[in-house]
């Protein structure tokens, strides 16, 4: 069997996690603060704050930020749960709106339609690792009008005196537009490091700080290891200090601070993440070799413009003119081939959760249009050339049968 993402565990990062076990220090440690110092570095944010989860990660953040009930959160419709779970979880109301014709990230034009006085923030979502449109976002939320609607509600928000953008980037660790590495093309970005992500810590995550010059930057940092640590104002490294056991609770935080077993994968990730993308970007490359030979029936995804790159995280396949139905019985017979694939994503209207709240899919009808008819094929760095040509020829097979 061919598996859809498994992550790249060899000698090596056995070895750093070893080394971490001997060295005394599994929980948050000298390696969480390396790790965190190098995804700035590559990334080219002001500051980094490393966390068990790409989910707790932004939910710390929007309890920060002074994200409550009565606010309201755009975010798109075709994302995974998690992007709206937090907004729920923070009180506030999740605003979705539809995606662009082009591609799967938000369209621009819905998120001008869905501002309000409400509106607090942005969570825009890089699908499958091709970025967004951050500098029309960003552009967006300074124009005259828009700023004048804004209503801020905290200290945070008053500084900054617009709506906040918050990049979600759990697919797009590496991805560059206009040059620059996603983690660095907005206010806030939100990584996440989970085991079929491209970089994996096995669970974990990361916030990119990328604010104007009037926030300061060290002082976020360090407020942030606060509130992710229960709101206690050291963490087990600094009470090792002789004498530096004494500790205070500044205030009712959360517990999602990053472990140094976690960091250790990490930086073994990030020290060859270019070859990683590399082999990733070959793959996309041998698959849409194959499947511009399907023009009948094969809609490639976009993951290259002048402008942008992908993070070549998933290589969102479409089937031109199927419906939702068989697109499943075409899934069903690439798995009886021996090849994974998947779907990203149930759009969050078709979940239960949100049904119940009200959402209709029937409003997104793009998001509607490319979820049923689209097919995520295997990429990871261990995927070697003739797998991916098993790959090709279960889905060519597949879909020929029954179109």
């Amino acid at each position: 069997m061919i598996p859809f993402s498994p992550p790249r565990i060899d000698q090596k990062v056995i070895d750093e996690v070893t080394a971490a076990l001997k060295s005394g220090w599994i929980t948050t440690g000298p390696r969480t603060k390396l790790f965190e110092k190098k995804i700035t570095e590559y990334c080219g944010c002001k500051t980094t704050v490393a966390v068990n989860s790409w989910t707790m990660g932004v939910q710390v953040l929007l309890s920060w930020w002074g994200i409550k009930e009565g606010d309201e959160v755009i975010l798109p419709a075709y994302t995974y749960c998690a992007s709206a779970n937090v907004i729920i979880h923070a009180g506030a109301k999740p605003v979705m709106v539809d995606i662009n014709k082009e591609d799967f990230n938000i369209s621009i034009a819905a998120i001008r339609k869905a501002i309000s006085p409400k509106t607090k923030a942005i969570l825009a979502v890089d699908l499958g690792g091709f970025p967004c449109d951050y500098s029309e976002i960003n552009n967006l939320v300074h124009e005259k009008e828009i700023k004048k609607q804004f209503n801020p509600n905290s200290n945070l928000q008053e500084l900054l005196g617009r709506i906040l953008i918050i990049s979600d980037a759990a697919h797009s660790f590496g991805a560059e537009l206009n040059g620059k590495r996603s983690g660095s093309l907005t206010d806030i970005s939100a990584f996440s490091f989970h085991a079929v992500k491209n970089l994996t810590t096995a669970e974990g995550g990361a916030l990119c700080f990328n604010l104007p010059n009037e926030f300061n930057h060290e002082e976020i940092y360090t407020k942030f290891c606060t509130m992710i640590l229960h709101g206690q104002n050291k963490d087990a490294l600094q009470k090792t200090q002789k004498g530096n056991w004494r500790y205070d609770v500044e205030e009712p935080g959360f517990k999602c601070n990053m472990t140094d077993l976690q960091a250790a994968i990490g930086l073994v990730e990030l020290e060859r993440y270019q070859e990683n993308l590399e082999r990733r970007k070959k793959i996309f490359e041998l698959y849409d070799t194959a499947f511009k030979k399907e023009e009948t029936w094969a809609l490639i995804p976009l993951h290259t413009t002048k402008d942008k790159t992908t993070s070549y995280h998933l290589y969102q396949l479409r089937i031109i003119g199927i419906t939702e139905n068989l697109r499943d019985k075409i899934m069903q017979e690439i798995f009886n081939q021996d090849v994974s694939v998947n779907v990203h994503f149930l759009p969050l209207p078709t979940l239960t959760a949100y049904k119940n709240s009200g959402y209709n899919i029937n409003d997104y009808p793009e998001t509607w249009d490319k979820y049923q008819n689209e097919i995520s094929l295997p990429v990871y760095f261990d995927l070697t050339d003739e797998q991916v040509q098993t790959v090709i020829k279960a889905v060519v097979s597949s879909v020929e049968k029954h179109i």
